[in-house]
């Protein structure tokens, strides 16, 4: 993040605003509705200003001093804005607040500001704020406009009642773990739809009914649940939205080696994390002992979020996991997720079918549980399918040379594909000949992904994603 979001309470505090035009009348009208006092410093206000000057003065919100900026101005001030169209006007107000360390905006110009000024959407007492960090106001713009028709009116008014019960839940529920599994089904179940629907007074009664109906405290031995969730092959747009839903509402996640960092950044922040990721001949946590993880902290009453690179059934030890979780009675469900194959293939513009060249595809893994690369190459080596080797990288010489030696040509196209569908994706197409040295001349590194077929023929013609960083020589 290169700015830092917060919300300030300056109700009935002195706000400066250098300038008198329609930006600078944007500004203060933001700050008015935050509850501000405003002072416009400026030569002249334009017919916008005037009329808002001349509606807030009586009360003492909106001071108009037809002078010229200088430090003094800033004398009571917690925060400034420099709205003027003179750069060096905006400069000093800059520069005066940084020296009295108070927060100042200038519009048009990030390098001066120590605050941004966001687009809002506002559904008092929630409000959501969207900035691009100044680098383009409309594109913020345009993200707020999208939620904006996402978010109903009735969120405020939903807001204002959890606010108004709070106290009383916070008294009847003493774990904050049980508080928010409260509030998470109320604001997500009949008492939403009720708010929502203009039934109010319903809706109060509903909710204090459902207050009075839960207990105290957990139950004891209550036991959790486990959701086995696919987070897919890298890029966080491709999750599902069940897999979204369970990542805010889990209480602990326990994740794997191919999760990415920005995956990991749309669990709820205040989510404790578990690493439990395996990588070969090296794995932090035994898959025996994340089996038992899981079952214990289903045990103590948690909903567990098991966050699985690509999909936790296709190379994922899924199976294992959930039936070591049905051997115990842990109730669990699985989310699916666009496995390593899907994406990577798909992002590097290769299709794994083909009506003029694969009509089968084959996902086999590149080693064995003992580490050995011991496939059926026979069945492999066979024209008209696709082959998807995951985990291949290391044995990737031995994998060319048995599937050559089994029948098919050295000439045969095949491809290798490292981090797929992140920006730091590297495709190299070659042969089954030349793939291993173009690999290891480019030092490529886990996780990867091989793509053996004359389907990698199309990878030129139909490669869409292309992510910056790739190397000279990349694709060739």
């Amino acid at each position: 993040m290169n700015f830092l979001p917060v919300f300030l309470n300056i109700h009935d505090r002195n706000c400066v605003v250098a300038g008198g035009g329609e930006v600078a009348a944007r500004k203060i009208a933001m700050l008015l509705r935050a509850g501000a006092r405003v002072t416009v410093i400026a030569p002249q206000l334009c017919p916008e200003l005037q009329e808002q000057l001349d509606e807030q003065s009586q009360e003492g919100k909106l001071v108009y001093r037809a002078e010229t900026f200088h430090d003094d101005h800033l004398a009571d001030a917690v925060l400034a804005i420099a709205a003027t169209d003179d750069f060096a006007v905006n400069r000093r107000v800059s520069e005066a607040a940084h020296r009295q360390r108070i927060p100042v905006n200038v519009v048009d110009n990030p390098a001066l500001c120590s605050f941004i000024m966001p687009s809002i959407v506002d559904r008092t007492p929630v409000v959501v704020a969207v900035s691009s960090g100044g680098t383009s106001p409309v594109l913020a713009r345009l993200l707020r406009a999208r939620l904006e028709t996402m978010i109903p009116a009735a969120y405020g008014r939903l807001a204002a009642y959890a606010g108004e019960f709070r106290g009383r839940v916070k008294h009847r529920f003493s774990q904050p773990e049980k508080r928010r599994r409260f509030w998470e089904r109320v604001l997500q179940g009949s008492f939403a739809e009720m708010v929502f629907a203009g039934k109010d007074q319903a809706a109060k009664a509903w909710l204090e009914r459902e207050l009075e109906n839960e207990t105290e405290e957990p139950t004891k031995g209550e036991v959790g649940e486990v959701y086995l969730v696919g987070a897919g092959p890298g890029d966080p747009e491709l999750l599902t939205f069940r897999a979204m839903r369970l990542m805010q509402q889990a209480d602990v996640v326990v994740y794997d080696r191919l999760v990415s960092p920005e995956i990991l950044d749309r669990v709820r922040r205040d989510t404790p994390r578990i690493y439990a990721g395996k990588e070969r001949n090296r794995h932090t946590m035994p898959q025996e002992s994340i089996n038992d993880l899981l079952v214990r902290l289903a045990r103590e009453g948690k909903r567990v979020l098991r966050l699985k690179g690509g999909d936790p059934f296709i190379f994922g030890r899924g199976g294992e996991e959930i039936e070591t979780l049905s051997g115990y009675g842990i109730p669990f469900e699985v989310v699916p997720g666009i496995t390593a194959a899907n994406g990577a293939a798909s992002y590097a513009g290769i299709p794994l079918t083909h009506r003029d060249y694969a009509q089968s595809c084959i996902f086999v893994t590149g080693h064995l549980k003992d580490g050995s690369v011991d496939l059926d190459w026979p069945m492999l080596a066979r024209p008209k399918q696709t082959i998807v080797v995951y985990m291949g990288l290391l044995g990737l010489a031995v994998l060319c040379k048995q599937l050559v030696a089994h029948g098919l040509p050295a000439t045969t196209p095949a491809a290798i594909v490292q981090q797929g569908t992140t920006r730091k994706q590297r495709v190299l197409a070659g042969t089954l000949e030349t793939l291993p040295d173009l690999t290891a001349a480019a030092h490529l590194v886990p996780p990867t992904l091989v793509i053996v077929g004359e389907v990698v023929k199309l990878h030129r013609k139909l490669a869409w994603f292309q992510p910056e960083g790739n190397l000279p020589g990349d694709t060739e």
